[in-house]
């Protein structure tokens, strides 16, 4: 066993990943982290799977640099993709970062979220009552992908009959994220930049023309910028609210698809949560964990560094494999084992230091909701044939989950 987990992790190469890696990746992270911790791949970049050296690379932005042109310039050349993951939050460091992401912020508080509770209880019982009506029904397409599309599309306020590319949008551009694309991919990617930023030149037109609250409607904010007369320029305000959408669409989609999938997968735990729906908060916590929404983050070194005895010279491009550091056991106890009372869980799910989610609490929120009130609804639910997984690596979830209602 031991022979063949070594096995793994000097063969692997995140740009020729097997059906099996993509199943399951646990086992080769498992590898990685036992024997290769600090990988050098095929193609120079170091790909790192210990949480601690995560929470390392995290912390220590003046050498790891969260800046992506040097990066993408070569993936996706002077493109529209190109110009969005260049511009948006997550891929720039401070100053950009932290100016755009005070904004942000300013519209994602506490009380803001708080407020945002009643509308989504009802739609999620909307979905629900929907579901109710059939025996079976797919679990990611009727529920756990509606839920964060109409969510986000209330934060900036978009038209309900003008939503429905919005997934597909969101899908095409993260799918261009991957580590290795062909053309198709990346014209999906690169029209779906295209048609979301011609859809909103003309929703910031209209909202200029008839502001809404600030404090519930983010685009507003993002217009009107702070009191001391710090704005987004155009550009930083349209690929900012296609950020949004991504980064709260399809994490969201797969917390709760995955959540729920897992959840089958562990009966014992399943009862217990359906006993004690107080328990919800560390469950979700601890989905979060288990199976990672997003497994992968990047950097640069912008200056030269060391992580497990090995020197990363400035320059190199760095994998954070977030779902390998998970499970690590030099910080989470048995970590192969799925608990929804795991407590403490400092997981790495939505990252940590500068760059943590913006949206995580919003994101808890929706998952907390959509999976407590869907298991009062159906705790018989169950499987009705194989889920479908997604085919990537950066973003673990499901393309569709058929279900039944009851066992």
């Amino acid at each position: 066993m031991n022979g063949h987990a070594r096995e793994l992790a000097d063969g692997f190469d995140l740009e020729k990943l097997t059906p099996e890696f993509y199943a399951d990746p646990y086992p080769t992270y498992r590898a990685l982290r036992e024997h290769v911790p600090v990988k050098r791949l095929p193609n120079g970049c170091y790909f790192l799977t210990r949480y601690d050296d995560l929470i390392a690379a995290y912390k220590n932005t003046k050498a790891f640099s969260s800046d992506k042109k040097k990066e993408f310039l070569p993936k996706y050349g002077n493109s529209l993709l190109y110009e969005h993951h260049t511009t948006s939050l997550v891929f720039n460091d401070p100053p950009a970062h932290t100016r755009v992401r005070r904004l942000i912020m300013g519209a994602l508080s506490p009380r803001a979220i708080a407020g945002m509770e009643p509308d989504l209880i009802a739609l999620v019982d909307g979905l629900l009552d929907r579901i109710e009506t059939r025996d079976r029904f797919e679990l990611i397409g009727d529920f756990a992908s509606a839920i964060p599309v109409e969510v986000i599309g209330n934060l900036l306020d978009v038209p309900h009959d003008e939503r429905e590319p919005l997934r597909d949008w969101s899908l095409a551009i993260l799918g261009a994220l991957e580590p290795v694309i062909g053309k198709e991919t990346f014209d999906r990617g690169n029209n779906a930049v295209k048609d979301f930023l011609a859809y909103l030149e003309t929703l910031v037109e209209r909202r200029r023309a008839k502001l809404g609250n600030p404090e519930r409607d983010v685009l507003t904010r993002l217009i009107q910028g702070e009191d001391n007369g710090e704005r987004l320029t155009a550009k930083e305000l349209l690929h900012n609210c296609i950020f949004l959408l991504n980064a709260g669409h399809e994490t969201t989609t797969n917390l709760i698809g995955n959540g729920l999938v897992t959840l089958t997968q562990n009966p014992d735990q399943k009862q217990r949560l359906i006993a004690q729906p107080e328990l919800i908060k560390t469950a979700v916590e601890e989905m979060l964990r288990y199976e990672s929404s997003n497994q992968l983050g990047n950097r640069m070194i912008v200056e030269e560094t060391e992580l497990g005895g090995i020197k990363l010279p400035a320059g190199t491009l760095v994998t954070l494999c977030i779902g390998a550091a998970n499970r690590d056991p030099a910080q989470f106890p048995n970590p192969e084992a799925f608990d929804v009372a795991r407590a403490p869980n400092r997981h790495l799910a939505f990252g940590t230091g500068a760059h943590q989610c913006a949206g995580m609490a919003l994101a808890r929120l929706e998952g907390a909701i959509a999976i407590s009130r869907f298991l009062k609804r159906f705790p018989n639910y169950a499987l009705d044939g194989a889920p479908v997984r997604g085919g990537r690596v950066r973003f673990r979830g499901f393309l569709s989950v058929p279900c039944s209602i009851s066992a």
